[in-house]
Formats: C-alpha cells, structure tokens, sequence
C-alpha cells in the first residue's frame, strides 16, 4: 500500500513537471479538486477523445453525436429526479467540524485494515455499507461506524452527528436577476450530459432520420458539488464525460445491455492495457432510473475504481421528459413484430447508456503509462522515467534533433518535420546532449525520436530511436511517415 502510494504521489508531480496537470489558480494557492491541463495533458486528453468519438460514431452505422449547451431549462433536473434524488449521504465530525461522505469514510478505513493484513474484516464491512447504502438504512451506516470505531482524521474521535443528504448541484441564477433568491430565475450546472441527449431524441431522430435502435453521443463538461473530493483528478467538481444512450426496442434491453458491456471492455482492451487491469463490478443498489447497471473498473494506483458506467435506464428518462414537458417522446416503428406480424407501432424507446469519465480515463492511461526503470550496470549508474503512452495516444508522436545546431543539421530537420506534421505531431528540440533529450522524451512519453546526424547529409538517413525498447536503427527519411503512421494504427 506504501509503494502504491508512493507511485501515486510520483505520477501526480510527473504530470506537473512535464506539463500534463497543474492545479487551477496555483498562484492563488489553487482551488481544491480543480485541474488544469497543460500543453502536454491538453494534447493527450485530445487524443483519447479523439479515440472515443471516433470509434463511437465513425466506425458505427447507428450512432451520431451531438454538442448540447450546459444550461437547460431548470425543470429538466426536476423531471431527471436530480433535484430531488441526487444526493449523497453526509456525516460530519462534531470536534473537527470535517464532513464526509460516508462510504468515503468506511472504505478509508477498511484499506487501512487491509495494510493490516485483515482482508476479511475489510470485506465483511464493505458488504455491510453496500447493503445499508442501499436501504438507505443511515441509523444502520452510523452504527456500523460507531462499532467499528471509524474516527475523524483530524481530531482522532468518533464524535459523529447523524448522516444526512447532501445535493450535489451547483446553481447560479441565469440573467438579470432582483435577488438571488428568485426561483424562477435559478438555473444549475449540468451534474451529468446525458439529458442533453435524452431532450434532443426527437430533434435528432427526425433530422436523421434515425431507425431504432440507434446512438447519440456525447463529450462535455459537468459540475458536481463533491464535499470529500480527493485522489487528484479521479474526484473533481469539474469534469468531463463522454457519453452515450442508446435507444432500443422495450424488450430487447437485456441483450443490449450484454452487447454494450463487451463491447466497451473491447474498447479499453484496445489500447494494449492488459485485461487484468480491468473488471467488471454490478451494482447492489441500482439507480432509480436503471433495470441493470455494472461498472467497468480499473486497477489505479490506490486500487479497483469506477472508470466507466453501463447501464440499463429502461425508459425513465424519456417518460419523464413526456411528463413534465407534455410533448409525446415516442416513436413510430415499422418493422413487424414476429409474434403478431403487425408494426410495433408507437413506444417510449428504453436505454442503454454508456458514460466514462474523460479525466478519469486520462488517469488510467497515464497510470498505466508511467514507470520507473533502473537501467544501471556495474560500471555506470543510470535510470529514466518513461510514459509507455499508446502512439495513437502520445501528446508528441515523433521528435526530431539535430546531433548539433550548426552545419546544415537543423535545417535538415526542418524539413523533416514539416514533411510530418499534416499527418501527426512532431517536435524539435537542440538544447542538451542527446542522451538528455532522449530522457525528456521518455518521460514525455513520445514513441521515437529521430536523430539528424552528419551521415544524414550523405545518405539521407537518419538513427530513430525506439522509447520503449530503446532500440535504435538507421533508416531512410522517406520511411519515417510509414513507421509512425503503422504505429498509431
């Protein structure tokens, strides 16, 4: 746990270092679970997105994305049961004055029974939270704090008050407002992008002339009010989500469900992180909306944790949509139903979702990514940190340096990278030895490294340098584009 903790802490001062991650307002002293990302970060948090909308819309035949704004009409919240359900549960120690959301608290605690070497102990408490998180049974989550003696990081005590509700959206008042108490004018920050999809069914169903079933999807911001956000940008308050519903005939969700689950662990797969790295963990308590919901979980640094969520949210939200707006969100189908031999005819079309955490998925990859290699031998010691990023994922795909700033080299490799950049990026650098820039490539996670040397003024070849296995070869100029461009895939 000690070493898992360690990496931890060396992946979040590597993304500072090398320009992925900074903390938002920093001169400020920052404003807690608020990121921003640098050159390097905004360039690989690019590529995943890039990868996902991709695959989700390109490489499908049914599935179309769209960009809904963040403020909606304040009764969408209302109809998606957030106003009234989206809460979490809150205990408070009375000496510290310190909140926490309770299965915070209680999985806190089993880890550290866990470091302990009491596994089974660990288990037996967090199947007991699960179980009461899903009554709702808060006399129950409190005794089951109070008897395990969970006390407060701050003060050491187990003075807790009762465990209460806490709604996790942040509101703000839209226009020209009297006071900033007038509920018609109160407008939230979206906690998840899915309604904006599901109050867009018909505009796009219709200018698509979409069949069922079929997708939308989505990537964009939303904001959560977290109380205990921790563990870098695995918790924040403002994240990024890529989603997607997919609508289907009522009846035919099961088999939906099972198709979407494999094909999104396939997707994860693809990236070359090992199938152990991930599982898949049903949910005890289900959402209010769902008839079935799993997660597929990664294996961070600080443990399995959600990285995306598939769900079967029958057809709720378009009912309640129906409800609330009083405008039909039904659909007509043609097709013949084999059991009667006439059309299905009108339905509210169930869904199936699946929606993963952008930040989320950019710390799984970086995580995964990052090592420590001691590459010492008897007579010289010597190490490097290297990001073992996916090319098709790697901020900088190939950096070009000239063995010197003179003799022509520089221009050479001008050429170079401008023959390359319309297809993936590149970047030049002259400063330090060339074993120090191969270093701060490495740990950039950039795939090659191409080195003018006075050979290239001969032969038109150049040595490039492989990240991973360090390998180097001579090859010609003219081959350089094909090898990259295999690699990314």
């Amino acid at each position: 746990m000690a070493n898992e903790t360690n990496q931890f802490q060396a992946i979040i001062s590597h993304c500072k270092e090398y320009g992925f991650i900074f903390p938002s307002s920093e001169i400020y002293d920052g404003l807690q679970a608020v990121y921003d990302y640098g050159q390097m970060g905004s360039e690989l948090k690019k590529n995943i997105k890039d990868y996902w909308w991709k695959s989700m819309t390109q490489l499908q035949d049914n599935i179309v994305g769209i960009d809904a704004a963040i403020f909606m009409h304040p009764t969408t919240w209302k109809a998606s049961g957030h106003v009234d359900n989206f809460n979490d549960p809150m205990i408070d120690n009375k000496d510290s004055k310190k909140r926490y959301r309770v299965d915070h608290l209680i999985e806190a605690y089993s880890d550290e029974l866990r470091v302990a070497s009491h596994e089974n102990k660990a288990d037996e408490i967090i199947a007991d939270m699960e179980q009461l998180l899903a009554k709702d049974d808060f006399t129950g989550l409190k005794k089951l704090i109070e008897d395990n003696k969970i006390s407060c990081a701050i003060s050491g005590t187990c003075n807790w008050t009762d465990i209460r509700q806490f709604n996790l959206m942040f509101s703000t008042e839209f226009g020209s407002t009297v006071s900033s108490e007038d509920a018609d004018n109160k407008v939230y920050l979206r906690p998840e992008t899915a309604q904006g999809i599901f109050v867009n069914f018909l505009n796009v169903q219709k200018t698509g002339r979409m069949k069922i079933p079929f997708g939308i999807a989505q990537i964009g911001k939303a904001f959560r009010n977290e109380i205990v956000a921790r563990q870098f940008i695995f918790r924040m308050r403002e994240f990024e989500q890529m989603e997607m519903q997919f609508f289907i005939r009522p009846g035919t969700q099961k088999e939906w469900y099972e198709k979407w689950k494999e094909t999104r662990l396939n997707w994860h797969k693809s990236l070359g992180i090992p199938a152990e790295k991930y599982r898949f963990h049903d949910h005890v308590k289900l959402a209010h909306y769902a008839d079935a919901a799993c997660d597929i979980e990664f294996e961070f640094p600080m443990g399995f944790k959600e990285l995306e969520g598939i769900h079967s949210r029958t057809d709720f939200d378009l009912k309640q949509h129906q409800e609330y707006s009083k405008k039909k969100q039904q659909y007509f189908d043609n097709d013949l139903d084999p059991a009667t031999g006439k059309p299905y005819g009108n339905y509210i079309p169930y869904v199936i979702e699946t929606s993963i955490g952008l930040d989320r998925m950019f710390l799984a990859v970086i995580s995964h990514a990052y090592e420590e290699q001691d590459l010492s031998t008897p007579e010289k010691p010597d190490s490097r940190v290297v990001l073992h990023l996916p090319t098709k994922l790697a901020p900088i795909k190939m950096a070009v340096l000239p063995l010197n700033k003179k003799d022509g080299l520089p221009e050479i490799a001008g050429q170079i990278i401008n023959e390359c950049r319309g297809d993936f990026r590149c970047f030049y650098e002259e400063k330090d030895s060339i074993g120090r820039r191969y270093r701060r490539m490495d740990a950039l996670g950039t795939p090659f490294c191409v080195t003018v040397d006075y050979q290239t003024k001969d032969d038109n070849t150049v040595t490039i340098r492989h990240r991973d296995s360090m390998l180097q070869e001579r090859v010609a100029i003219s081959e350089l584009k094909r090898i990259v461009l295999e690699s990314i895939g």
